[in-house]
């Protein structure tokens, strides 16, 4: 994969297909290539261009000490599309990846076409306060779960009861997870959160926006992306049944024709 250098830090990116293009930010903890498995083939397919890229801390990107915040990454995918004469794009953003979008939409309207807000939030209620402050103690004190647990919590913060009660399928979940848990790597990415109320902020946002959320996401709610969709003028909102926080991974087929038919308008 080629890199762009911005913010400080070297940035690893791959772009796929030909068309106009579209910007793919992940969320924390996942390498850009996950959008390959079922986003990027069907953009693709629709005549776009996409781009993916590793966030600092993970994958083949940078990994600098410290604890990151979400300007330091708004700032890093500001600068990608810079470097690569990207704007105005399109973006799709998923949980920490949309935060960085509708950031992006607020204060660089100029190089944001239009944006597609996956598992997104304005705020941290309590309780998704208390479980990101509860990941950034074990973070802090240097404390690594075996990856079988790891892999058991994850299923069933992450994933929509009907995958959850699908053997065959929450078998092969555990298997990948085990086997993918207990990279450090994005360590510094635990740092990263919402802890303002943005609500206010948001208001500002003149890009068309589309928010989409999972029924039974934990992490990002659907009352919270419903907030969002409130708060940013004319967006629209739209709920993806049977599908976790991983919806993208989970009901790709409805995620990818949502995102497919709100880019074929803006």
């Amino acid at each position: 994969m080629p890199f762009v250098n911005t913010n400080g830090v070297r940035l690893s990116y791959r772009r796929i297909g030909r068309g106009e293009p579209i910007l793919l930010i992940m969320g924390s903890g996942a390498a850009g290539h996950v959008w390959t498995t079922h986003q990027t083939p069907a953009l693709n397919e629709a005549g776009y261009e996409t781009i993916v890229f590793d966030n600092r801390g993970i994958g083949a990107s940078d990994a600098p000490d410290g604890k990151y915040s979400l300007a330091d990454m708004v700032a890093d995918t500001r600068g990608l599309i810079e470097s690569l004469e990207l704007g105005p794009c399109r973006i799709v953003g998923s949980s920490m990846g949309a935060m960085i979008a509708q950031e992006l939409a607020l204060e660089s309207p100029h190089l944001v076409r239009s944006a597609v807000l996956l598992a997104t939030r304005a705020r941290s209620d309590k309780a998704r306060r208390a479980l990101q402050l509860a990941e950034q103690a074990l973070r802090d004190g240097g404390i690594r779960l075996p990856p079988r647990y790891e892999a058991a919590r994850t299923v069933l913060e992450m994933l929509s009861p009907a995958t959850l009660n699908d053997e065959r399928a929450i078998a092969s979940w555990l298997e990948i997870l085990e086997l993918t848990s207990g990279d450090s790597s994005a360590d510094g990415q635990a740092w990263v959160s919402q802890m303002d109320d943005r609500r206010e902020a948001l208001r500002g946002v003149t890009v068309p926006c589309r928010a989409i959320a999972f029924a039974h996401d934990l992490i990002c709610p659907p009352h919270l992306v419903a907030e969002v969709a409130e708060a940013i003028p004319d967006c629209d909102f739209v709920e993806i049944a049977d599908s976790g926080h991983l919806g993208h991974l989970e009901r790709p087929d409805a995620v990818n024709a949502a995102i497919v038919e709100f880019l074929g308008k803006y």
